[in-house]
């Protein structure tokens, strides 16, 4: 992951600012930075979002495709995730860059687990035969610090856009199927993502911890908690990250700043995009290179 040099003394300088609920650019311990976020931004692709908070830069686009179920559950439809860190930085070309994709693909897999966070049934054509596979690949566009939760972000916000064209499946006497897709634009289906998780990622930094961490406030931190919380307060999954440890108490405070955090982080996406939907082709694009 991208990370910067700082001295002991820029340190020690940050460190104290937390202990006193006062960071560099003068947040909160459980404030966010100011994040965009647009829908729809990407023109070839069934879903689509960019969101940047802070420094941070994220893509998502999201692909529907006929495929197979899996023999496990041959009545749902299912999410492949890839993720991409071409970032500017040279820490994360190459292999760097790859074992950070690999890792941000594997948590989100283990987010998107759980069940009803998205109604997998729905994406079913005909049991055992078709179903829409959902291909979500993430680019990491610039890496300013907090990625997991930008990612998780941009996830939901294209999930909320994506439309996937309604089928019928016809059958001849013979008992041969034939799957017919619509051609409205507008005749499709959407995915309910009221039960869909965010990441809070939580950075234990001195004897406190703070959310949305900067890359120097990283830095500065030796462990943190990823937690997914979804809009009703309900933790889905966790994971530590990062080489220090961390005690019981710090954990279960951290999960309590995570479950209000997320709450509130939620309700505002969901304004955000309710509002930018309630606008439709009305509302000025800024577009992937704006």
């Amino acid at each position: 992951m991208a990370s910067v040099v700082l001295s002991e003394a820029e340190k020690l300088y940050i460190v104290h600012g937390v202990q006193e609920d006062l960071r560099v650019d003068g947040r909160g311990c459980e404030d966010y930075r100011c994040a965009e976020v647009e829908t729809d931004v990407v023109s070839n692709t069934s879903g689509s979002a960019r969101v940047k908070l802070g420094e941070t830069d994220i893509l998502v686009g999201i692909k529907a495709e006929m495929g197979t179920p899996k023999l496990e559950k041959p009545d749902e439809g299912y999410l492949e995730f890839f993720v991409d860190c071409s970032s500017n930085s040279p820490e994360l070309e190459g292999r760097g860059g790859e074992e950070l994709g690999t890792d941000i693909a594997n948590t989100l897999y283990r987010v998107f687990s759980c069940e009803n966070c998205v109604d997998l049934k729905s994406l079913c054509i005909n049991p055992k035969e078709h179903c829409w596979v959902l291909y979500v690949d993430v680019l990491l566009l610039e890496c300013g610090g907090n990625i997991f939760d930008a990612i998780s972000i941009a996830v939901k916000a294209a999930l909320f856009n994506t439309r996937i064209p309604k089928v019928r499946v016809l059958e001849d006497e013979e008992g041969t199927k034939e799957i017919e897709l619509s051609d409205d634009p507008y005749d499709c289906i959407r995915l309910s993502v009221d039960e869909v998780p965010c990441i809070v990622t939580l950075s234990k930094i001195g004897y406190r911890h703070v959310v949305d961490a900067t890359l120097q406030e990283e830095a500065c931190s030796l462990a943190s908690l990823l937690i997914s919380v979804t809009s009703k307060g309900a933790i889905t999954s966790m994971k530590k990250v990062g080489k220090g440890s961390l005690d019981p108490e710090s954990i279960f405070e951290m999960m309590e700043t995570g479950q209000r955090v997320g709450k509130s982080l939620h309700v505002a996406l969901q304004k955000i995009l309710d509002e930018e939907e309630s606008l439709g082709t009305s509302r000025p694009k800024v577009g992937f290179l704006g």
